[in-house]
């Protein structure tokens, strides 16, 4: 049995890169410790969970209670569930606090995303975070992230190199055509609110997509190639890109995972089930 860290911000994160992946993990035999800020139980995005506020109607306070839209947008079933079960965990209801972790106690690292600026913006800013981050790198522990904790490796910096911990890896994160695409919808579906999908954004004179999680991630890599994201000849490109198929415990084929070493990727929850498996595999 290893003994995972999880950290996770007050609020937003994402309910199906944490739950799922915390799901895979115990059924594996690992034990899985979670971290916030304070020391308090963590909520995730509940827009993602209910689905209310993605539809055009969502800023009304009646109707935002009938998601159409949003139904499609949020966590589906099966990671409800599973975050219904997470948050029963007695681990999950007694955090450590992000300034207490001792990271010798723990055999791996599994960082999740998130997008709402609201909360991630905390998580992916942290300098401890960061530093135990770094440190498990340095050590190559098994460290594994999705989507938005990509970024977070990505602005760690290694106390052995100086230099990104990313720098000489290959690995996927959120790409920019799942962010634009995203962020697109809300500028639709929540017009009132239409940065939703975008955790930052661009500055005067950047262009385009600078500020997305895959071109902050690409600057920290040794080389841009080490940026992957799914091969168009790949036999299930369709699946793995189009953004609407998720994979599941029995099906990996719209899953996008990157393995390097002891330290394992992926894009989005779609992909959450094959990269919770992975880096199951790889604490054995």
């Amino acid at each position: 049995m290893a003994r995972v860290l999880m950290p996770l911000p007050a609020q937003d994160f994402d309910p199906s890169e944490a739950a799922v992946s915390w799901l895979v993990l115990t059924k594996a035999g690992h034990a899985v410790r979670f971290a916030t800020p304070d020391g308090r139980p963590a909520a995730a995005d509940d827009m993602m969970l209910t689905g209310r506020g993605l539809d055009p109607w969502g800023a009304i306070p009646l109707l935002r209670n009938w998601p159409a839209i949003g139904l499609l947008m949020r966590a589906n079933h099966e990671a409800r569930r599973a975050y219904a079960e997470m948050m029963a965990d007695p681990n999950y209801l007694a955090p450590l606090r992000w300034d207490a972790v001792d990271a010798a106690a723990f055999d791996g690292l599994l960082l999740p995303g998130g997008h709402r600026a609201r909360g991630m913006r905390e998580y992916l800013e942290s300098e401890i975070l960061q530093n135990l981050v770094a440190g498990c790198f340095d050590e190559q522990k098994p460290v594994a992230a999705i989507c938005h904790g990509v970024l977070l490796a990505a602005r760690s910096i290694s106390q052995r190199t100086g230099r990104p911990v990313l720098r000489g890896y290959r690995t996927t994160a959120l790409t920019w055509a799942f962010e634009n695409s995203a962020w697109s919808v809300a500028r639709f579906t929540r017009f009132w609110d239409p940065n939703y999908y975008r955790t930052y954004l661009e500055r005067r004179g950047q262009p385009r997509g600078f500020m997305s999680v895959q071109q902050e991630v690409t600057r920290a890599l040794a080389r841009p190639d080490d940026f992957h994201d799914v091969p168009k000849d790949d036999p299930n490109y369709r699946r793995k890109t189009s953004g609407l198929v998720r994979d599941s415990m029995d099906d990996a084929t719209p899953a996008f995972v990157v393995r390097d070493r002891h330290y394992v990727s992926a894009r989005w929850p779609g992909d959450i089930h094959t990269f919770a498996k992975t880096f199951a595999g790889m604490l054995k």
